[in-house]
Parts: structure tokens; C-alpha cells; sequence
């Protein structure tokens, strides 16, 4: 019992140690009107294509997805329209991160839909996750 304990102990300091490490991630919304940055590369949500999420307080089979367009300028210069879907998040992350120089960890479209409440399309924004 006497050696179970310092193991014990050193298997918990271990796993705090490993927990206080991890890298903090930061959040950047994109609106329909808003830029992440004025020189290099800014994005702007130009629209959501499709939302058939299973809205909130309703029991579906399927998750569903979303896609939207991103507009994506470059020094003030329009580069291209991006289209994303949910369905391709690796891809996702990639693109956001090669636009943004940073690592991207997640990608959302907020507002998630709510059983009988339609969402107003220029209300949508997309919330990413990153770490410096």
C-alpha cells in the first residue's frame, strides 16, 4: 500500500501537468459586414447557402449541415468566393487556416436553429476557434 501511493501520486501530477499546458483558444466572429483584418488577407460571410441542422428541442436521425460562402480579399482586392459545408471540416480548418495564419481549431455558424423559429439570414456569423 505504501508504494501504491507515491505512484498513484505521480500519475495524478502527470495528468495535471499535462492539462495545464494545452495551448488557450481565442475566437474571432465573422459577420456579413465585418473583416478579420484590413491588410493581407480579411474574410467576409457572404452568405449561408443551406442550414438543415436539427434545430434545438426536436429528436432527429440525421445531424444535418451547413454550407455558406466566404469571400475571401486580399489587400483590399477581391481573391475568390470559398463555398464551406460542416460535412468537410478538415478541409475547413485548412482553408480558414491558411487565410487567417493561424492554427484553426474550430469552425460554427451561430445562430443554431431552434424548433418554430426562423432565423433572419442576415443574422448569421461565423465563430473561429484559433490558437496563436
Amino acid at each position: 500500500m505504501k508504494k501504491l501511493f507515491p505512484l498513484l501520486f505521480l500519475l495524478l501530477s502527470l495528468t495535471i501537468s499535462a492539462q495545464t499546458t494545452a495551448e488557450k483558444i481565442h475566437y474571432k466572429t465573422i459577420t456579413q459586414t465585418e473583416c478579420v483584418k484590413k491588410k493581407g488577407y480579411r474574410l467576409v460571410l457572404k452568405q449561408v447557402v443551406s442550414d438543415s441542422r436539427c434545430p434545438e428541442g426536436v429528436t432527429c436521425v440525421w445531424a444535418g449541415e451547413v454550407s455558406f460562402v466566404v469571400s475571401v480579399y486580399k489587400d483590399k482586392k477581391f481573391v475568390e468566393d470559398v463555398t464551406f459545408s460542416s460535412a468537410n471540416r478538415e478541409q475547413n480548418l485548412e482553408l480558414f487556416s491558411k487565410y487567417l495564419g493561424k492554427k484553426v481549431t474550430s469552425v460554427g455558424v451561430l445562430p443554431y436553429p431552434k424548433q418554430g423559429v426562423s432565423v433572419d439570414p442576415k443574422s448569421y456569423v461565423l465563430k473561429i476557434g484559433y490558437t496563436r
